[in-house]
């Protein structure tokens, strides 16, 4: 059984948060919410209230949220099977109507409804809501060694984001609103295109210069070959690492996602354990973490807060 804490224990939380909430205050922190923190209930809402205490303690958070596992499900109710490329699915009409429901619709509003019925005001979006998220279509080669090197495949309506009007996001912050994005853009000929939740949660932060990026994961962070977790970690220290073959599969995307951040001036990124409750209170606001940090140079301590 757990032991209750006593007020001294809980007034050294609330001092130990306060640093980071007087430094962040005012600043927008992207968070990619997916993995086990959104299917199981406890995690799903012990985020919610994250978010809602960011909100209330005047940080701006803006939800991106994926939903594979859900798409996969609805699809195999349907008796439709796709494929997939290097982690992407292969997305024709049908499947990307599909998608659309899952995320735009059960997916969304079911996060929207779990933060706002632990006190804040979320509103869902879609990147085709004010047309904020334009996309264009990615054209795949495949990675695999057998494959000639010409070869192209048509993932159909997979994209990547091709720019962001942030005018959406701007007036709900103004309002007070919480943005909760699903991952779907709109190309040039009009057609919905679905989007990888980091990237889309990436470029997010890059356009809103915000002061942190923060990716939910199914690990406890970025591990070296022994499974330490490491933290504190630069762009080059990131690099070293995919070469020698540290990160490898997944985490290589992911990984070069958060550099792309850093590059383009957000503060830092977190790659944190979606499966331990408040994580990312426990990342944001205490001087342990529960995950990797990376910067864009490590210069002293200070900067790793």
């Amino acid at each position: 059984m757990m032991q209750k804490r006593t007020a001294h224990q809980i007034a050294d939380v609330l001092i130990e948060a306060l640093p980071y909430i007087q430094r962040f205050k005012g600043r927008t922190i992207v968070v990619k919410f997916g993995g086990n923190a959104m299917v199981d209930e406890a995690l799903k809402n012990s985020f919610a209230r994250d978010i809602v205490l960011m909100k209330l303690v005047g940080l701006n958070p803006i939800v991106v949220h994926g939903g594979g596992p859900q798409i996969g499900e609805l699809l195999a109710k349907l008796g439709k099977t796709t494929g997939f490329v290097d982690g992407m699915r292969i997305t024709d009409s049908e499947t990307m109507d599909v998608v659309e429901m899952v995320l735009g619709g059960l997916v969304n509003k079911d996060i929207v409804n779990l933060i706002n019925q632990n006190g804040g005001k979320a509103v869902g979006l879609t990147g085709k809501d004010g047309d904020f998220i334009r996309a264009k279509k990615i054209q795949q080669q495949p990675s695999s060694l057998e494959a000639h090197a010409s070869e192209i495949i048509d993932l159909g309506h997979v994209g990547e984001v091709s720019s962001i009007d942030p005018a959406v996001l701007d007036m709900l912050g103004r309002s007070d609103f919480i943005p909760v994005i699903a991952p779907i853009g709109v190309g040039e000929d009009g057609r919905s295109y679905n989007i990888n939740a980091d990237l889309v949660a990436g470029k997010l932060a890059e356009v809103l210069k915000a002061e942190k990026l923060i990716l939910l994961t199914n690990t406890a962070g970025i591990l070296d070959k022994q499974e330490n977790l490491l933290t504190g970690l630069s762009i080059q220290d990131i690099d070293d690492l995919i070469a020698d073959g540290t990160i490898s599969g997944g985490m290589i995307p992911k990984t070069r996602c958060a550099t792309d951040a850093l590059k383009a001036g957000v503060n830092s990124v977190h790659i944190i354990d979606g499966r331990v409750e408040h994580a990312v209170l426990l990342e944001l606001f205490t001087d342990q973490g529960v995950g990797t940090l990376l910067l864009r140079a490590v210069r002293d301590k200070a900067s790793l807060i």
